[in-house]
Parts: structure tokens; sequence; C-alpha cells
């Protein structure tokens, strides 16, 4: 993988932001030794979604960068009442999936918990932790707030020797959850909250995905992560902005321990998209009430539902870059992900016709049962993916959205007394359009053809306005395409206490059942991207079988008439 970017005159050059300056700098006054190792902690409580995919390509694109860095996938399993060998499994293959590779550095918190557990004793050693045995509701009411000052616990002031005491037998399973916890002892009246006094230790009598039921006290995540930091040797530990208030937590845990490794906590700006939420806690909401299909839905921010929609790794990469790092929040435009799809895709995909609400078209005067094989070029972009067949025959499929029996004015498409060009094909003439005479609905056109433009213009000079995409009907495959919008209506859904049913698009997925696709499709693998003609990008989706494919709409294409009829200007 390649993260350089291009400056105005083409040269590469490396990403710059005040990170890596701040690395660099590092590296220049010789600290860790000129090491660079950095690392992607995730919790295993849920799937990895875009703003996750900021964060990794910032990590391992740090570590790539510097001669000798070194790139950690890190696992914080520290909670098991939440955790689940799925999201291990699927955080795994997204961030390959994504292009990275941790090679021998694959870790979990719960190898430390020996480890963790002696550094706790020693806290407790040196007077810098206590069990504290109010109850979870108190200790939140002791806690002050950001303008009233804490209460020490009763608690506070029991010896080492109880302390030791009562933490050895909370570690031998005697009490019952919530009874006790261990709080480093810190300052109940810091301006900072995290300081005050915070729980690092408590009872939770689950078992681990990993260390089954060897252990029934577990480390709160302030504890864990930046110790586990440590002991991995880890030089820069890169975090989002909601952590600026951990920091002093952070180092103040380092410092009192006098750790050989002290890391240098660093935050930087979350990625916050419009239409989306980017939040574990209500993205398992979703899921949970049923309203997407599961994590890997295609209208999903997860990486799974990106991926089986149809986005690729070079696209979510060059939107980690496009963005870049900063320090303020800000919310970027769901539009400029779509652009670096389509940027992507364009060189990519393979251009085929399909026609997602098919009409009937009879070419009077082209002979019953001839068929011709037309060739097409596969992608315009990139010549080596070289040429197709297409077949063409006296019944045709097209849109039904390019016939109109009144049609307004700048509609270039087909309408009675009307000549269109076919795409790769001819031009054709609409001379009646077939009704149903229970509906009224038109459900088939007799047009008649020019044998003369085949090559795509008329012999005479005369011009035709529009172009049309097309399928052979007795050829062409029947599919099912399922068309997606964004998950939400609301820019911003995300909303402190907002309702994310009420704020979900009900136009957000339409499924399409009769759609008709080229005969070459046959045999198409999920995964395998197509633009199909005006009509947008496409995917096969994972649910398609032998006998039917179906299909995900990636990205549409922009439509200029679309943006005519919806704004009436032209």
């Amino acid at each position: 993988m390649n993260t350089d970017s291009k400056n105005t005159r083409g040269r590469k050059t490396s990403p710059s932001d005040f990170i890596r300056a701040i690395i660099a700098e590092d590296i220049k006054t010789g600290k860790n030794g000129g090491r660079v190792v950095t690392r992607f902690p995730p919790e295993p409580n849920g799937y990895l979604h875009i703003g996750h995919a900021k964060s990794i390509c910032l990590n391992f694109g740090i570590a790539r960068e510097n001669k000798g860095g070194v790139f950690h996938l890190r696992f914080d399993d520290t909670n098991p009442a939440k955790e689940e060998a799925e999201y291990i499994r699927s955080i795994k293959e997204d961030v390959r999936w994504l292009g990275f590779e941790w090679g021998d550095h694959l870790y979990y918190s719960s190898d430390y918990f020996d480890q963790l557990y002696r550094y706790a004793v020693r806290l407790i050693e040196n007077g810098k932790a206590y069990v504290c045995s109010l109850s979870r509701q108190e200790i939140r009411e002791y806690r002050g707030t950001l303008t009233k000052p804490g209460r020490e616990s009763p608690y506070r002031d029991r010896t080492v020797g109880e302390n030791l005491d009562l933490f050895e037998r909370m570690r031998d399973g005697e009490f019952e959850d919530g009874t006790h916890v261990l709080r480093a002892r810190i300052d109940m009246a810091s301006p900072n909250l995290n300081m005050r006094d915070p729980t690092i230790y408590r009872i939770r009598r689950q078992s681990h995905h990993r260390t089954g039921d060897r252990w029934c006290i577990y480390p709160m995540y302030d504890f864990a992560h930046c110790l586990s930091d440590s002991i991995e040797g880890i030089t820069h530990s890169i975090c989002t902005l909601e952590f600026e208030n951990n920091r002093p937590l952070y180092d103040w845990f380092l410092d009192q321990l006098k750790v050989p490794c002290h890391p240098r906590q660093i935050e930087f700006a979350r990625l916050n998209l419009s239409h989306t939420v980017l939040s574990k806690r209500k993205l398992l909401e979703l899921v949970k009430k049923g309203c997407v299909t599961g994590w890997d839905d295609p209208r999903m921010p997860t990486l799974a539902g990106l991926r089986r929609r149809g986005y690729t790794p070079e696209s979510i990469r060059a939107f980690c870059e496009t963005i870049g790092v900063a320090k303020r929040e800000s919310v970027v435009d769901i539009a400029l992900l779509e652009h670096c799809l389509r940027v992507d895709l364009n060189r990519r995909a393979k251009r085929v016709m399909g026609v997602l609400r098919p009409l009937r078209v009879v070419i009077e005067n082209y002979p019953e049962g001839k068929v011709e094989e037309l060739e097409a070029i596969n992608n315009p972009e990139d010549p080596g993916m070289g040429s197709r067949k297409i077949i063409f025959s006296r019944e045709l499929f097209i849109e039904k959205d390019d016939f109109r029996e009144d049609p307004p004015k700048k509609f270039f498409r087909l309408a009675p007394g009307s000549e269109v060009r076919l795409k790769h094909a001819y031009f054709i003439k609409c001379r009646e359009a077939i009704k149903d005479p229970q509906t009224g609905e038109v459900v088939e056109l007799r047009c008649t053809y020019d044998p003369e433009t085949r090559s795509g213009s008329s012999p005479d000079g005369r011009k035709v306005k529009g172009t049309l995409h097309w399928v052979s009907a007795p050829h062409s495959i029947e599919t099912e395409v399922r068309l997606y919008d964004t998950l939400f209506k609301d820019p911003d859904p995300g909303g402190e206490g907002g309702d994310l049913k009420a704020a979900l698009n009900p136009d957000s997925r339409e499924i399409l059942t009769s759609c008709r696709v080229e005969p070459g499709l046959v045999g198409a693998l999920p995964g395998s991207h197509y633009q199909f003609l005006r009509m947008g990008y496409f995917c096969v989706d994972p649910d398609s079988s032998d006998g039917k494919l179906v299909f995900n709409r990636t990205v549409p294409l922009r439509d200029t008439w679309a943006k005519i009829e919806r704004t009436g200007k032209g």
C-alpha cells in the first residue's frame, strides 16, 4: 500500500500533520532511541466502522513511513460482558481488508492480566490504591460534578495490609459483584473528574473469551490501556480527542509505577460523517432493534457494511488521506467519501448495461430471429480490460424512465416520434406506445431502427441528442438489485437523546426484483464491481446464488436530467 500524497507538480510527498511533526521531532532528539512503535487497540465489543479506518491508516502509515517502524494490533479485551470472539474475527478481517498486516505483532490486553494484577498490588503497597466498598451509585454521588468537588470515600484510609488482603480475596472470588472495587488514590478535589480516585479493578463473575473463568476481577480500560502500551514498548499512543482528559490519568499510572517505557499520548479529532452515526453503542442499537439486517448491512458505516456495498479499501484509504489529521472536531460530508469511491471505481469497474425497471421495445423492421454480436469496450479508463460482445435482437429492454409519452422540455430520451441512439448499436425511432387496457400504463414500445447507423452515426449527418442503454430481452438475465441511500435523513442524527429509529431514512433501501443485465454476467463472483451505464456503480452481493444474481448499488452516477426534473431548472 502507498499512503503518499502528490503535490501539484506530480512528485510524491509524505503526508504532513501535527502528529507526524511531533514524531519527527522525537526522532530528531533521539527520544525512544529513535524507535517508532504505534498500535491500533480496538475493544472487541462491535464491528469496526469508517472512523476506525482513519485511526488504522494513521497508525500504520506512521509506522510504515519511519525506518524500522512497527505497527501493533492489540485487542483491549478487559470487559468480558461485552466482548465476543465474533468481533475479534471481524476486526482482523477488516484490518487485513484495508491492506494492513501486523505480522508477529498481534496482542491482547488479557495477555497481561497477571502483570496488571501485580501493578495494582504495587500501587496498593505504595499507598496509591485502596479497596472501596461503596456501591456503584454511591461512588457516582461521591464523585462530585464539574463545579463541585468530590468527597473522599470512608474506605479511603484503609491500611495497606487491609487493602492487600481485600484485593487478594476479591481475586479469589470471595465477594459478589459490586461488593468492592479497587480505586486509585489521587485527588477527589481535582478539576479533572477522571482524577477523582477512578476505579481500576472491579469484580465481574463472567467467563472471558480467552482466559475462561480464571479471573473474576478485571482491570478498567484506563488502567489496562496505558500499561499495555508500556509493556509492548509503544512509543506514541495516538487516540481521538475524547481521551484528552484521560491523558493526565494515563501519565499518572505510568509515573507512579515508574515503568521503563512511558509512551506519549497524542490526541486528534475523530471522524464525524454526515448522515450517519459512528458510535459502536448506537450501531449495536440499530442491529439489536432490527433497524438494519446486521453489522454488514450495506447501509451501515461499518467496514463490513461498506465492503458488502461495494466500497474498495483503496477508496477508503484515499478518503482518510484526503480528510487528513486535525486537532479540531468537524463534520465531513458523506459526498466526499462517495467522491473518493467514484474516482477509484471509475478506473477499476467493468462497464456493462443493466436495466433496472424494464420497458419492452419491439423493433418492427428488424428481422425476426436475427441476432447480432456487437462489440463494446469494457473500460475506457483501462484499455487493458479489453472488450466484450453484446447481443442485439428484435426485442429489447430499456429503462421505463427513458420514455415519456408527453415529454417535457429538454427531455432528450425516447418519446412518440423521437429518435435516439442505443449505446454501441443503432438509432431507433418510437412509432407507438402500447398500454395495459386495465391500468393505462405503457408496457411496450413499437419502434423502427436505421440499419445504416450501426457505427453510431447517420450517413445523412442527422444528429440525435439522447443515447440509451439497453439489453436484449430474450438473452438478458433477470436479477435482483438493491438500491441504497443514506441510512438517516438527518445530516446529524447522532445528537444526544435523539431517537435513532425516528431519524432513519424510510427510503434508504429499495429492492427491485425484475431487473435485467447482460448475459455475460452469469457466474459473476460476490464482490465483483461493475458500472451499469448511466445507472451507477454496482457490486455482486453475497446473497447471490447459481440461479440468481443479486446486485447492490454502491453509489449512483450524477444525473443531470434528474437534477433538472427535481429543481425545475433547465
